[in-house]
This record gives C-alpha cells, sequence and structure tokens, in this order.
C-alpha cells in the first residue's frame, strides 16, 4: 500500500502584517495550544535570513505540540529546516518539483479556485488542495470575488484529496464550510487578528470537530 502523507484539519496561518500584538512564533504557540493541528508560515516581507530563523523557531513549538508545521512557497527553507511540508501557489513552484526536493514523506499542498484546478491540482500530485477564498476577507487584497460554498463542495466533490478551504472563514461560518464537504479549513485573521488567539483557535476546533 503506498504512503500518503495526511493534513490535519484546523489549519492556522500566522500573520504579522494584518496585527502586530504577536509575533510568528507567539501566534504558533497560543495557536497551537488552543488545538490547531497545522501552522502554515507565510511572511513575504522579512528576509531569508529572518524567514529562516522563524521557521526554526516555529518548528520547535510545532514538535512540542505535536502539531505539523508547513512553510508557504519556500520549498528551500521547508527542507533546510526539516519542515513537515509546503504549500505552493499556483504561480510557484510546481507540485512535482517540490515532491523532488522533498521526498514522499513530505505534505505538499496547492491552491485551487474552481473544480477544474483542484482536479489539476489532484493530478499533479498534491496532497491536499487549498480552494479559495471563501468568502471576503480582508487579510490579502484579492482580485477575484469569492467562490463561495457551492464552488467549494463542486471542487471538494471533483477530487479524492482533502481539501482546505480558506478565505473569510470564521467561527460563525466554518460548521458550514465543512458541511459543504471541506475535510478542514485554514484561518488567518479569525485567529492572528483576534485578542485571544488561544481562545479563538479552540472555539474553531471545537466547531471542526462537532461536524467532522
Amino acid at each position: 500500500m503506498s504512503f500518503r502523507p495526511q493534513i490535519g484539519r484546523l489549519v492556522v496561518i500566522t500573520d504579522t502584517h494584518i496585527q502586530s500584538h504577536f509575533t510568528h512564533e507567539e501566534l504558533a504557540e497560543l495557536a497551537c495550544a488552543g488545538g490547531a493541528e497545522v501552522i502554515q508560515l507565510r511572511d513575504k516581507e522579512i528576509s531569508d535570513e529572518e524567514f529562516t530563523r522563524v521557521a526554526g523557531c516555529v518548528l520547535g513549538i510545532c514538535r512540542a505540540h505535536g502539531a505539523q508545521f508547513i512553510i508557504n512557497d519556500r520549498v528551500d527553507v521547508a527542507k533546510a529546516v526539516g519542515a513537515d511540508g509546503v504549500h505552493v501557489g499556483r504561480d510557484d513552484m510546481r507540485v512535482q518539483d517540490a515532491r523532488v526536493l522533498l521526498g514522499s514523506f513530505a505534505v505538499i499542498g496547492t491552491s485551487a479556485g474552481n473544480p477544474d484546478e483542484a482536479r489539476l491540482a489532484h493530478r499533479a500530485g498534491a496532497d491536499y488542495v487549498g480552494v479559495g477564498h471563501i468568502f471576503a476577507t480582508a487579510s490579502k487584497t484579492k482580485a477575484s470575488p469569492p467562490i463561495g460554498l457551492q464552488m467549494l463542495a463542486d471542487s471538494a466533490r471533483n477530487v479524492s484529496r482533502p481539501v482546505i478551504a480558506i478565505g473569510g472563514i470564521n467561527a460563525e461560518n466554518a460548521a458550514n464550510v465543512i458541511r459543504a464537504g471541506a475535510h478542514g479549513i485554514a484561518v488567518i485573521s479569525a485567529v492572528c487578528a483576534a485578542k485571544d488567539p488561544k481562545a479563538a483557535t479552540a472555539r474553531l476546533k471545537e466547531i471542526v470537530d462537532a461536524v467532522s
């Protein structure tokens, strides 16, 4: 039987630009303490040296809590620090090339905005497909409108890989996202911009577990 890495169901993407109260490391610690199963590190505005340093620190936090650690885009850093995997966008390194560099045990995900893109991600060998943005989101400027729950459902039916929904997901709509067919959710503002990121994560974990 072939081995295929699995992705957790609650992904917290740390962000230090939509808020200035917490560092990546602090957010990772609080989110993990709240029950996050995956921490994804994404920051395109810091130096390579600083990104690598932060990645090493966040990896240690994830290991201490038994959480997975995924790095956004930077396959080189993921390999250097020994992260569990990487998320590559549609305009970044191909899934197949990331697989060659990181090996069969790495979790490799990519993005999709509709069922056709989800199917292509599946064919490329992605272990999970990040589908979105589902709802309007303030954490990142988007050129396209939200795809909504129906497009999410159609995308999830189109692949046998886990779908991680992203974009504007919070405690009010997370249950509907899971019911639409998502394996899990990825959040930014719902945790990073919260006054209490640990409590916000715990609430989302409770919702995801209850609906599953």
